[in-house]
């Protein structure tokens, strides 16, 4: 289905099943513990044995000589995979270094070895045997000081955006803001490790592994073993999270498959929690400078933001200035983001990636440029809203409900009790202060497909390679086919994570929940018109409602149309140009409450709000969860997340959950959610967009925020945390 015209009533509207509050289909298994993921597939295949990771002990250099003799005479084992045993390999296009290192090392705990045994415990005391010597060179670890070397150096570029003239306007404007702000390298912490079991069968590979995204999974596999990709299997039906850090193929997936090759037996590999850090992606850090220039009565007339990031050769930088682009009006505008060639492990996709770290640090200064203008900071943002975007002003946004949201979140939190002179609010031992920040996420469409089946029992079956990693894909696929089809959600199977069904949007950039459903939706219309041919109803006058088909007095049973058989089809969603005539965009608003204790600096987050614009919500049940998920990971972001870079050695330090901190439930407090009512006929046949990344948006920034307004003290480099805080805090009496 190729959808080019703005959508127009359509079944999806009738709102029987798609709107409702509804628990999530897979709960039971998840709560259960029958949810089968990937580590755990011990039923798949037979005959399954361990493979354990040898991680590089340098960052940067080569392998001077490597000995696997003591590992392979080691009890149980069976095999030892290197570079020199496996044999030649590719490199799958989104990965930035070879998954298997050797002779030359990229970064810190690239893998280097395999080794396969009959037991786990066997294969980890045996990988301690494998004796490497490395020929360590110089490698670059700091951000900062790359910054100061690269100047402004063209390779280091990425072309600059430039809508009118920044430099002049910023000169002459009354009101200025020029501020460097900082935010540190990231790792997505997620509850279950890569994971993968791999088997052969000939020259046939099937994974089952933990990914976001089974077709690129299949496709960097293939290329990377050198094998036709309808040769490889990849199924990944339940993920334990993933925030970006399982988009790609990594090590674990690889080395599997080496390994079973190797050892004639399928594998499974997990990478242990304190290898993910240095071995997979992360967040990378940015230093981000930002200047505003605006009128006396507050109107912005020139900003700039600059963002540098540091990541491997062949990475990419982290693009903090996207939301710059769009988020408020200004004639002259400068953004751009540098990158410095790093020999730290990638930089790549963590939740919400060039927006969460932007927004953190745009906020903040929106914020300060308010207190220089003696303005509120809503009505700051209010009175810079744009209806059109700021780089092209004939293209309006398909929807932008900011101020609403704004309105609504001051209202709903009562921002007007808020005292504007910091360091003025006590509660007892604590300094209270609130917060806010605006919130903005792209709505990204890409093409996503299903097949849909009807049987005798008049039961869906909905199969697609979309994957669930705790957002409730399954549930929102089983309502959209349950709204289309006319039945309940207990006459819909749905079947996802399976390389052999059709390509869906994947789970990423908050594209899945809107682009998957609009793929399930186009393959059911076709479904639709089968049923109406079979029966003989015109397809154009059929209703499908409690099971049945019905036209004019005719009233049939929805399972006739599949005889003794079934009946099935397959379609997908095809993207015109819509998005290019009218920005597609989510908004939000963020509002914190915080105390700061008086003698200690001690940081707790009292209350937080969310109002997000973010076009139907499909499912407001999960969609809430999906959005104080995120504002979770907002508190981490602002208060204790930080990857610690030994820049000695090249590596993080605090590479495992005893020192990479993260919010417990302790730290969190009461959060509410508020949806506003919007519908979005430019996006899809679902007029949905995402929701899950725009709940992290802002967030940080709203309590750096908050924390100024309790303490008077302004921290510009996260995480917020006391230390930077103490020997600036107002007197305790």
């Amino acid at each position: 289905m190729k959808f080019d015209t703005p959508a127009t009533t359509n079944p999806i509207d009738q709102l029987k099943i798609i709107g409702k509050p509804t628990s999530r289909i897979d709960g039971p298994l998840k709560t259960t513990g029958t949810a089968p993921y990937a580590y755990e597939r011990h039923d798949v295949v037979p005959d399954q044995v361990y493979g354990y990771v040898v991680g590089a002990g340098i960052a940067k250099g080569r392998i001077a000589a490597l000995s696997v003799e003591e590992a392979k005479a080691a009890p149980g084992v069976l095999a030892v995979v290197t570079h020199e045993t496996a044999g030649k390999l590719g490199k799958g296009k989104r990965n930035a270094a070879p998954l298997l290192g050797g002779p030359e090392i990229a970064h810190y705990h690239q893998a280097v070895a395999l080794v396969v045994a009959e037991t786990f415990e066997q294969a980890r005391a045996a990988a301690q045997l494998v004796r490497i010597e490395y020929r360590k060179t110089d490698g670059a670890f700091d951000l900062a000081r790359a910054k100061d070397a690269m100047g402004d150096a063209a390779e280091h570029k990425k072309e600059d955006s430039v809508v009118g003239d920044f430099a002049g306007a910023f000169a002459s404007a009354p009101v200025k803001l020029d501020e460097t702000y900082s935010t540190p390298d990231e790792t997505h912490a997620m509850m279950e490790p890569h994971a993968s079991i791999a088997a052969w069968q000939g020259d046939r590979l099937t994974v089952w592994t933990s990914n976001q995204m089974i077709d690129w999974a299949a496709t960097d596999l293939a290329e990377t073993l050198g094998m036709p990709k309808e040769k490889v299997r990849v199924i990944s039906p339940f993920v334990g999270g993933g925030f970006g850090g399982k988009l790609f193929l990594r090590a674990d997936t690889l080395l599997a498959a080496l390994g079973a090759r190797a050892a004639g037996r399928p594998v499974k590999v997990a990478l242990p929690r304190p290898m993910m850090a240095n071995n997979t992606t992360h967040r990378p850090a940015t230093i981000q400078r930002i200047r505003i220039g605006a009128t006396a009565d507050g109107r912005i007339t020139a900003i700039a933001h600059e963002s540098w990031s540091g990541n491997l050769p062949d990475g990419k930088p982290e693009t903090a200035t996207d939301q710059t682009r769009l988020l408020y009006a200004g004639a002259n505008r400068l953004t751009g983001t540098r990158l410095a060639h790093l020999d730290l492990p990638e930089g790549n996709a963590m939740r919400a990636p060039g927006e969460a770290p932007g927004l953190m640090v745009l906020e903040i200064a929106m914020d300060e440029m308010a207190e220089r203008l003696k303005l509120d900071p809503v009505e700051f943002r209010i009175l810079n809203d744009t209806q059109v975007d700021p780089e092209k002003p004939e293209r309006p946004f398909s929807q932008r409900q900011l101020v609403q949201c704004l309105r609504t979140g001051a209202e709903r939190f009562g921002w007007n009790k808020r005292n504007a002179e910091p360091a003025r609010v006590r509660d007892g031992r604590w300094l209270v202060g609130i917060g806010m920040a605006a919130a903005f996420r792209n709505n990204l469409l890409t093409k996503s497909a299903a097949r849909v089946r009807l049987d005798k029992r008049g039961v869906v079956t909905v199969e697609t390679d979309m994957t669930d990693i705790g957002t409730g894909s399954y549930t929102i696929i089983a309502q959209t086919a349950a709204e289309m089809m006319g039945v309940g959600l207990d006459r819909v199977v749905v079947r996802l994570g399976d390389s052999s069904f059709p390509v869906s949007a994947g789970s990423g950039g908050q594209w899945g929940a809107n682009n998957s459903t609009a793929g399930v939706y186009a393959a059911c219309v076709k479904l639709r018109e089968a049923v109406a041919q079979k029966l003989g109803f015109n397809s154009a006058d059929a209703r499908f409602a409690d099971g049945q088909v019905l036209s004019g007095n005719r009233r049939v049973p929805l399972a006739q149309a599949a005889g003794d058989g079934e009946l099935s089809v397959e379609d997908g969603i095809e993207y015109g140009d819509l998005d290019k005539k009218a920005q597609q965009s989510t908004f939000g608003a963020h509002f914190v409450e915080v105390g700061v204790d008086a003698a200690t600096a001690e940081i707790r987050v009292r209350r937080m709000l969310a109002v997000c614009a973010a076009g139907r919500i499909l499912n407001p049940l999960s969609a809430r969860s999906q959005v104080i998920g995120a504002m979770t990971m907002g508190v981490g972001a602002a208060l204790m997340e930080e990857l610690a870079v030994d820049t000695r050695g090249g590596f993080f330090v605090n590479h495992d959950l005893a020192a990479y901190e993260v919010p417990v439930h302790a730290d969190i407090p009461h959060q509410e959610v508020i949806f506003l009512d919007e519908t979005d006929p430019m996006s899809s046949p679902m007029k949905a967009k995402g929701v899950g990344e725009l709940g992290l948006c802002g967030v940080g920034a709203a309590i750096a925020n908050a924390v100024y307004n309790a303490t008077g003290v302004r921290v510009r480099d996260y995480p917020v945390t006391l230390d930077k805080l103490i020997d600036r805090m107002p007197p305790v009496g």
